[in-house]
């Protein structure tokens, strides 16, 4: 690297240098020059930014499925925490530190000054670097599914993360080409110059590989997705109950998706886990038996639990606190309800039911499927309102009920010859391709567990039919995707932003390339004369 020529505010410097190497004192900054070595480490502070960045990406789209990780989790520990909050604590506080690192590292070399990075910053980058790879190995081995997530994602977030990596290699024209011209040796400055331009040249083709299903008019918009309420509403009341019906009721669902066990003796009732501990207190009520299974209870036992104060204990959605004082005292007083219940208040409000069925290994389970059609029969509901899931002895449910609607959680599983089908599928199974296809079949898909605004709206783009959904007092209120752009308007933002860009870079490297000649002919012309007294002293 060049001798620098300092910076215009040396108390600004030596705080930057400070900050970054941790030299305070006068004496420890003489002599001080940027080595091969530490363009090595800025090129690792750069790539640790970024790659924290990334992380960060993906802790925040995979906020729509935390909830199933605290549940799992959960069912490891008995112990239930909302890990959300700590992951995206330390994932701040990790991009945080880097970003700040990088800002220093940036302004340091606009300023001229040494590159010299303390070994507490290096093994705190090295620390974070293993920090975000073992988050990304754990995602990877247990939760591989959100990488289908994170490709959704894309469609949401494509064109306005084009915009934000163009403005950061706009942002970093001026250092780079600062660098560059007080690097004398020429294999680093070509390196650089290619490294530079080439990741800009790739941002600004970008969007020919970014795809959305929003680039289109507004007048070829699909409806509105139904909404199905996922064990009913269960942010504004505890799941699985004649409340969280009601509150889902409210929200204008059209399905109450649900779960369904039967006691032990012949009452089928609502309950997810096929053990209570999570939901109940059955760990105060019946101690001994806390970890069977819900079947092994009789319907007299489960109507001692207290299946509502758990969800103000443990607030598993943060929204507690939004609940009048007359709602939490509702909540503490409900109970497990009967399938027979929640059937009678469909019927009411007109509203579709949708249930598992569990638990499918059971060796009774033929049972179970018989009490809980001659239940579904005896409640004199519209047969048309009962979404039949389980696979499980499908062929015999349907000559008993030939009313019920089939929908399907696997496509193999279903006779091509009825029409019109009914699927239900993970959001990340399902392509927006293939939507479409199913959409062209005639079949109508309903896709889960759908939380988030940017997922509903790529979906709702999509033509997907419905989505069953925990945040249906969020999504009833979207009247139109988040974002809907032509992509003629598209292809217009993309090239101007590029040109922009462009011009901007273009711009920071003539203006310092017209500063250093500016410099250059005094300095030459004190070489010269340097050179002329010289030769006449040699004389």
């Amino acid at each position: 690297m060049a001798k620098s020529p300092g910076c215009r505010c040396p108390g600004c410097a030596i705080g930057l240098l400070g900050l970054y190497s941790c030299r305070w004192a006068k004496d420890q900054r003489k002599g001080l020059r940027t080595t091969k070595w530490d363009c090595g480490w800025l090129f690792f502070l750069f790539c640790a930014c970024l790659f924290t960045l990334v992380w960060l990406y993906h802790a925040l789209i995979i906020l729509n499925d935390f909830h199933n990780l605290n549940e799992f989790l959960f069912r490891q520990t008995q112990w239930w925490v909302d890990w959300s909050m700590p992951l995206l604590g330390v994932t701040v506080l990790l991009v945080t530190y880097s970003a700040l690192l990088l800002v220093l590292a940036l302004c340091l070399q606009l300023c001229g000054q040494p590159l010299k990075l303390h070994c507490v910053h290096k093994c705190l980058l090295i620390l974070t670097t293993l920090v975000v790879a073992a988050a990304f190995v754990a995602l990877d081995v247990k939760w591989a599914e959100q990488w289908q997530s994170a490709r959704i994602s894309l469609q949401a977030t494509g064109p306005f993360l084009h915009i934000g990596a163009v403005a950061g290699m706009t942002l970093l024209a001026w250092p780079v080409a600062d660098c560059s011209s007080r690097t004398r040796c020429a294999a680093p400055k070509v390196l650089l110059l290619l490294v530079y331009f080439g990741v800009a040249a790739a941002l600004y083709l970008a969007p020919l590989m970014i795809s959305s299903p929003c680039l289109m008019e507004e007048s070829q918009l699909p409806p509105k997705p139904a909404l199905a309420g996922h064990r009913g509403a269960p942010m504004l009341a505890p799941e699985n109950t004649l409340m969280s019906f009601r509150k889902s009721v409210g929200c204008d669902v059209r399905v109450f998706e649900t779960d369904v066990l039967v006691s032990a003796d012949g009452i089928p009732f609502l309950m997810h886990d096929e053990t209570l501990t999570r939901t109940t207190n059955v760990r105060e009520v019946f101690p001994a038996w806390a970890t069977m299974n819900g079947t092994a209870f009789n319907w007299t036992d489960l109507q001692q639990l207290d299946a509502g104060s758990w969800f103000l204990q443990k607030n598993p959605f943060r929204s507690v606190q939004g609940l009048s004082s007359e709602e939490k005292g509702q909540a503490r007083t409900q109970k497990i309800p009967t399938l027979q219940q929640v059937l009678q208040e469909a019927k009411q409000h007109n509203v579709s039911i949708m249930f598992d069925l569990r638990p499918e290994n059971h060796t009774d389970y033929q049972s179970f499927v018989n009490v809980t059609v001659e239940t579904i029969l005896q409640s004199g509901i519209l047969p048309q309102l009962v979404l039949w899931l389980p696979d499980g002895f499908r062929e015999q449910v349907r000559r008993q009920a030939p009313g019920f609607q089939q929908i399907y959680g696997l496509k193999s599983s279903w006779n091509e010859t009825e029409s019109p089908l009914r699927v239900n599928l993970p959001y990340q199974d399902v392509s927006t391709e293939e939507i479409g296809r199913y959409r062209q079949d005639n079949v109508s898909v309903n896709l889960y567990v759908v939380n988030e605004p940017w997922l509903f709206s790529v979906l709702w783009c999509a033509g997907v039919g419905s989505v069953t959904t925990n945040a249906c007092q969020v999504l009833k209120e979207m009247k139109r995707p988040l974002w809907l752009l032509p992509r003629s308007t598209y292809l217009m933002v993309w090239i101007v932003t590029d040109c922009v860009s462009f011009l901007l870079i273009l711009s920071a490297f003539l203006l310092l390339q017209k500063c250093s000649r500016r410099k250059e002919p005094a300095g030459s012309k004190t070489d010269v004369l340097l050179t002329k007294i010289n030769s006449l002293m040699q004389e």
